[in-house]
């Protein structure tokens, strides 16, 4: 949650006279959005920010979509998805449009360069795995559960303490907490399903004045570029503003019940431009009598639905298991799977979690996850299961 914060050694006023123990000037570097209108924070680094020694384009990184373009429900498992990789080079992309690109990975080593990434914003959900994210805003720990919110342009590496699977959810535009949360003031308000308590922010700043060589990978132009600077980057002493990485773990969310089924914008966590970000947790069912508690049928006729399942249970579907992806697509209506709502009648509670990603404009799917589909998803509501059949794993 972004509110004014600080870290480090900073002048009193803005834009004056700062020197290192040397004699020398720090140098600022104001980092913001909507041309400097937007948030932003202002950083002081021992070191110019701009002595680039060599650059190079390293690779492409446009997403390729499925030329099949039928019209259907699918699911996706990423079970079998070997790990591998670094996890901000090798992540496998599943689906994307203008606005938003889902993506995955397991990597199994930490990165030598730094990251940025200058397209957009990422809310990088961990389903597993622990570390440190290295910033020059300062280190942020996560653990399993935590969304990395990592607005665009913020350098970063990881550290894991643990093998991590990361679930990354890449926006072009800026990452935020809906606005039906906030006051006019930009405070939480009381009734949301979080406070300003359940965001952590960088505690503490590391600084580091080291000459040589730093390899920085950027992700721009629909590629990764790689710039080499000639000193640490984490050479940032101070800084304060209102832009910087934060974490909010999705056990923090609290759950919003009634009487009868509530719909999922009760679920939402994040606003983005074009899309919304939910969670689904552990929480007591519709307390009615009659309650259903499983969710009706609907056609969101303007919204693709994805949901990954961070536990294998999900009331309304058979034949998902942990780490499933499912997109349901505008122009079919979905629902509760067959006996799914019945058996929901009368249950007192559950124990599902799962993240949804609800985009406003049509999704395409990447061909590098069609290994990894089950074809026979689309068929999975008629009675019997059209030949469905749930994992044995």
């Amino acid at each position: 949650m972004p509110v004014y914060h600080t870290l480090g050694k900073i002048p009193r006023k803005r834009h004056i006279v700062f020197r290192r123990p040397d004699g020398g000037l720090y140098s600022e570097h104001l980092v913001g959005i909507e041309g400097f209108t937007g948030p932003a924070a202002l950083l002081y680094h021992i070191h110019p920010p701009t002595m680039v020694t060599s650059a190079r384009r390293v690779r492409e990184t446009k997403y390729e979509a499925d030329p099949d373009a039928t019209l259907k429900h699918r699911h996706f498992r990423t079970a079998p998805i070997a790990r591998g990789g670094s996890p901000t080079l090798d992540r496998v992309p599943m689906l994307f449009n203008s606005d938003i690109a889902m993506l995955y990975v397991a990597p199994d080593k930490e990165d030598e360069h730094f990251y940025r990434n200058a397209q957009g914003d990422e809310v990088v959900y961990v389903a597993e795995g622990e570390g440190t994210l290295e910033t020059q805003y300062g280190d942020l720990p996560f653990i399993p559960g935590d969304y990395l919110v990592i607005h665009r342009g913020i350098l970063h590496r990881y550290r894991f303490t643990k093998p991590a699977k990361l679930l990354v959810m890449e926006s072009r535009g800026y990452v935020r907490p809906p606005s039906r949360y906030l006051n006019h003031y930009g405070q939480v308000l009381e009734g949301a399903p979080y406070s300003e308590r359940d965001f952590r922010i960088p505690r503490e700043l590391r600084t580091f004045d080291e000459k040589g060589e730093f390899p920085i990978i950027v992700k721009q132009y629909d590629g990764f570029n790689e710039i080499v600077i000639d000193h640490h980057p984490l050479d940032v002493v101070g800084w304060d503003g209102m832009f910087y990485p934060w974490a909010f773990n999705i056990h923090d969310f609290e759950p919003i019940v009634g009487r009868v089924h509530q719909p999922p914008p009760v679920h939402q966590t994040f606003q983005g431009d074009g899309f919304v970000i939910c969670s689904f947790c552990p929480r007591p069912y519709d307390f009615h009598p009659e309650a259903i508690p499983a969710p009706y049928n609907h056609s969101n006729v303007d919204s693709d639905e994805v949901l990954f399942y961070a536990s294998s249970e999900f009331m309304s579907r058979k034949g998902i298991e942990y780490g499933s992806i499912t997109h349901h697509p505008d122009g079919i209506p979905h629902g509760p799977h067959p006996g799914r709502a019945e058996a929901s009648i009368g249950q007192k509670y559950t124990n599902e979690l799962a993240v949804m990603m609800d985009s406003f404009r049509p999704l395409k799917v990447a061909k590098a996850i069609l290994p990894y589909e089950d074809p026979k998803y689309q068929y999975s509501w008629v009675e019997g299961g059209g030949g469905f059949s749930p994992p044995t794993s």
